[in-house]
């Protein structure tokens, strides 16, 4: 696999002096991701909310665990949503480290994100990755959902019989789903519902389909596969390298269950090129393979 370097030509230090200077985090640096320098070179980036520590430790993901040493930034949705104008983003992706030691999980934060968004950037769609919300699941949708953005994402990242191992004990893959699903229900508008699967730690084909099977059960409209790439040497190892003709693979039996977009090749990850994911959900395009 062969990916873009970073050009003197593109936009690329420039989002990386933007959220810099912002005191922003991205998910595109803290979690290594390899497409950093195609998608800063678009000028497009994931920000990260809530800090830079997060309070899981998942065992394919490069972000700080641990515990976090600060509180949550008020003023943090703010400048986000400032580095969004000055980069021109017409749609705006925004993740989270988990938060379990904060009382609504950083439920009031998201919601704060997004309606600083919708002051400074009206014309944006917006969208959001969020945790678990462990614990006061109920509620902090209804924060979230209650703020409209407009889609609504939480990764799934593995098969059930891979999840408890991979997430840790806190999580849950029936409780994921049932997130995804509420998502779609208590809103009052129409909001896309989206997941991601990461592949290559250890399930088989068969397994990835009877979890497509249990998303799209669930409602969810949009899904990406990507290959797992493992990011350091205490993280699980690689089971298998997936070849491309699986992606297809996989591609073709989401199309066959009616999902409205997804986006699968070993490069994907779950915000790559999400306007166009979107975008493919919206008008019927369908599915896109990378």
């Amino acid at each position: 696999m062969k990916v873009r370097a970073p050009s003197q030509n593109g936009s690329y230090f420039d989002v990386k002096k933007l959220s810099h200077g912002a005191q922003l985090h991205t998910i595109c640096e803290e979690a290594r991701c390899p497409n950093i320098a195609e998608c800063w070179g678009r000028g497009t980036a994931t920000f990260q909310i809530l800090g830079e520590t997060c309070t899981r430790a998942c065992r394919y993901c490069y972000v700080n665990s641990g515990k976090p040493s600060d509180p949550v930034d008020p003023l943090e949705p703010l400048r986000l949503a400032q580095t969004a104008k000055q980069m021109g983003l017409k749609h705006v992706v925004v993740t989270s480290v988990d938060r379990d030691d904060v009382e609504d999980k950083g439920a009031g934060h998201y919601a704060a994100t997004i309606r600083a968004l919708k002051a400074k950037v009206p014309d944006a769609s917006i969208e959001v990755l969020t945790p678990d919300f462990l614990g006061v699941e109920e509620e902090a949708l209804q924060t979230v959902i209650g703020a409209r953005p407009d889609v609504f994402n939480h990764n799934i990242e593995t098969v059930r019989r891979l999840h408890r191992k991979m997430r840790g004990g806190k999580a849950s893959y029936d409780g994921a789903l049932e997130l995804l699903r509420r998502a779609k229900e208590i809103a009052d508008y129409k909001v896309l519902t989206k997941s991601g699967i990461i592949v290559g730690l250890g399930e088989t084909n068969d397994e990835v389909v009877d979890t497509l099977h249990d998303l799209r059960a669930h409602g969810v409209d949009v899904v990406t596969i990507g290959q797992y790439l493992q990011p350091s040497p205490k993280h699980a190892t690689i089971d298998r390298w997936v070849h491309p003709d699986e992606f297809k693979w996989f591609r073709e039996q989401v199309e066959a269950l009616g999902f409205g977009s997804v986006f699968s090749g070993p490069l994907v990850r779950s915000s790559y090129r999400a306007d166009e994911q979107r975008h493919a959900a919206e008008t019927g395009r369908g599915a896109v393979s990378y």
